[in-house]
């Protein structure tokens, strides 16, 4: 599992399998949140298959599918939604990580500032910088 830290109590990685959930679960994770859509995938690593494995392992599971065209501000809520509310650190998965990434950072930006976001991606492994323009109109949006 290659887990990397964007905060303190958020990370994301690339697509995780169902044996992850254990691993996860004992590096302290309490909270999966799968960006993943299904289509995108065999079916042993669908959604609930994944849900089922997160539960086996004790940890809390949210499906939240996205893509280009549902990287929508309802969804980029509900995600620092299930982050906010989690009852530790989150683990959100995708194909790369990256977009579990940008929903994170697109939610963060009106509270940790566009360059806080940025460099906190960047340390991660995920270069957000050409998300700048978005980034900062979001928070103009929030204001």
């Amino acid at each position: 599992m290659d887990m990397r830290q964007i905060t303190p109590t958020y990370f994301v990685a690339p697509q995780l399998g169902p044996a992850d959930m254990t691993a996860a679960a004992k590096a302290g994770i309490t909270t999966i949140i799968c960006n993943r859509p299904d289509e995108e995938i065999p079916p042993s690593h669908h959604a609930a298959t994944m849900a089922d494995a997160a539960a086996n392992a004790g940890l809390e599971f949210h499906a939240l599918p996205l893509t280009n065209q549902t990287m929508t501000p309802d969804n980029v809520a509900r995600h620092t939604r299930i982050i906010a509310e989690a009852r530790g650190p989150v683990l959100a998965y995708c194909a790369s990580g990256t977009r579990s990434t940008v929903a994170w950072s697109l939610g963060a930006a009106a509270t940790m500032g566009v360059d806080a976001v940025l460099e906190a991606a960047a340390a991660g492994g995920y270069d957000l910088s050409p998300l700048r323009p978005t980034l900062e109109a979001s928070v103009a949006h929030a204001r």
